[in-house]
């Protein structure tokens, strides 16, 4: 059966969010809102503006949601053993419910559980992602679970071990880039041993790794001519230069980093509180904290990229403790989704256009 709508048989989720006082302001001056995947409570929030300016939450329940990808008027999530595809069925200046763009589940491909991490659309609009479970790229397949496109030289076959926690995917001009992984591993959860220094960042293209010694890297991005990702073992947010392999860091992030997207010349950074087991003992990041006289938080920050200055945040308190992946929506104000077991999934049709029939 599809995930389930939070609203129509479980308990409401107690979440707080707060935000900087111009966190609101800075979405609206961007024309942007938010998509936010949470894998621990199961929820994909839709963050946006009220008519008042307040900040809007909308959230649907989907198992272990992780990967985003936002493609124009499209939606893609990965979840537990699916990733789906969400249309707005909202014409332009249409609305719904005070909301400006409906979100409608209109295909979904089962995968089974392959720990998907990012996400991304080929220029055919296949998905293609991180199958973090085989230690490869991949994409949908009509007739199997996934099609592999492309491995590590460093892994041997493809299993189902998560040798090396491959996560994170860049693309450039629709085709994968560069992607991350945690440790240089060919053996069964080999990359946990790597965790505090082994990370790297792979050349799809040339297969050759381009930067090493990174502690746990996620989200590798490219913008404005420059690689970012998050070298989420140290809490530091910066760029790497393939050519030399040296890591930039912009900003240190109070938290554990997961989920990047930017809008002009700012970063959205996703954060989570760190787990208390084998994962996250023995990181750079719990001394770092310590020194700065910090807690982890789970929030989103908003950085300026031109100074390194964390110039707004949403922070999630309450059931809420792990972020995977942030996204930016652009020219929409208040977004919304269908949910699955709800009327309205039944009620909102819409009809394609027919050039045969008058």
């Amino acid at each position: 059966m599809p995930p389930s709508d939070a609203a129509l048989a479980e308990a409401p989720v107690k979440l707080e969010l707060q935000t900087s006082r111009q966190f609101p302001n800075f979405m609206a001056e961007q024309r942007i809102s938010l998509a936010v995947t949470t894998y621990q409570a199961g929820k994909l929030f839709l963050l946006g503006l009220r008519p008042d300016g307040r900040l809007s939450v909308f959230e649907r329940t989907l198992e272990r949601c992780m990967g985003l990808c936002i493609d124009q008027d499209m939606l893609h999530v990965a979840t537990l053993y699916q990733i789906w595809r969400f249309q707005n069925v909202l014409a332009p200046g249409a609305f719904h419910q005070e909301h400006d763009a409906l979100f409608s589940p209109r295909m979904s491909w089962v995968t089974g559980d392959l720990d998907v991490h990012d996400l991304a659309l080929l220029p055919d609009g296949r998905p293609v992602f991180a199958n973090t479970l085989f230690s490869c790229l991949a994409t949908v397949s009509d007739t199997d679970s996934f099609t592999p496109v492309w491995k590590p030289r460093f892994i041997s076959r493809l299993a189902a071990e998560d040798r090396c926690h491959l996560n994170g995917l860049a693309m450039r001009d629709g085709k994968p880039a560069y992607v991350t992984a945690v440790g240089r591993s060919d053996v069964a959860d080999g990359w946990r041993e790597h965790r505090r220094e082994g990370g790297c960042v792979i050349d799809v293209e040339s297969g050759e790794i381009v930067a090493s010694g990174l502690s746990m890297p996620h989200s590798p991005r490219l913008h404005n001519g420059r690689l970012w990702l998050l070298n989420s073992g140290t809490g530091e947010f910066g760029w790497v230069d393939p050519k030399t392999g040296r890591f930039e860091p912009v900003a240190f992030c109070p938290g554990y980093m997961r989920g990047l997207s930017f809008v002009g010349d700012f970063a959205l950074v996703g954060l989570s509180l760190p787990r208390d087991n084998r994962t996250f003992n023995g990181l750079a990041l719990n001394e770092a904290l310590i020194a700065r006289g910090a807690e982890a938080r789970c929030a989103i920050l908003v950085i300026d990229l031109r100074t390194g200055d964390t110039v707004h945040w949403v922070r999630f308190t309450g059931v809420v403790q792990e972020l995977y992946d942030v996204a930016a929506i652009p020219g929409v104000r208040r977004p919304s989704a269908i949910g699955f077991r709800s009327d309205e999934i039944r009620r909102v049709i819409t009809v394609g256009a027919s050039p045969g029939m008058t």
